[in-house]
């Protein structure tokens, strides 16, 4: 008796552990340079489902104000694995949110689904969002985890 309540608990401590539960996260962003005032000021992003699963679609929402319109741009988008830089891309800024986007609040909002094969643990977001001239207007990091739970892509 006492092994099946020990084999019980120790099942459901490894659902616990092992499983990622399937919900949204709100996570603080850091500003690349603190020292400098960006056009574009970021209050936080959103990632759902977190953590992230392989080979499932996840979705970054990024929340932001400006006080000027901004008609086209790029998001340059660095991702790091414990420091390594292991992924880079770029995305028209119009693709991700609509535009022109007028003065005040907004959501840049990405999906995509990462390979099945990309491995578990902690990683570092770089976003810059850069103009038609190539100025910046904002660069944020924030952290984010992809889960050990594989989902079979489709």
């Amino acid at each position: 008796m006492a092994i099946t309540k020990l084999a019980v608990a120790l099942l459901l401590f490894g659902l616990c552990v092992f499983l990622p539960s399937v919900s949204a996260e709100s996570k603080s962003v850091d500003y690349c340079r603190n020292e400098r005032n960006y056009d574009v000021k970021v209050s936080g992003v959103d990632i759902s489902p977190y953590p992230v699963q392989r080979g499932k679609n996840a979705t970054f929402s990024i929340s932001a104000v400006t006080d000027k319109s901004i008609s086209n741009g790029k998001l340059v988008i660095d991702v790091k694995y414990f420091g390594w830089d292991i992924h880079s891309e770029t995305h028209e800024l119009c693709s991700e949110t609509s535009c022109p986007v007028p003065a005040g609040s907004f959501v840049v909002s990405h999906s995509q689904v990462l390979p099945g094969i990309t491995p578990p643990g902690s990683f570092t977001l770089k976003m810059s969002m850069v103009d038609e001239e190539k100025h910046e207007l904002t660069c944020i990091t924030f952290d984010f985890t992809i889960g050990f739970g594989f989902v079979a892509e489709s």
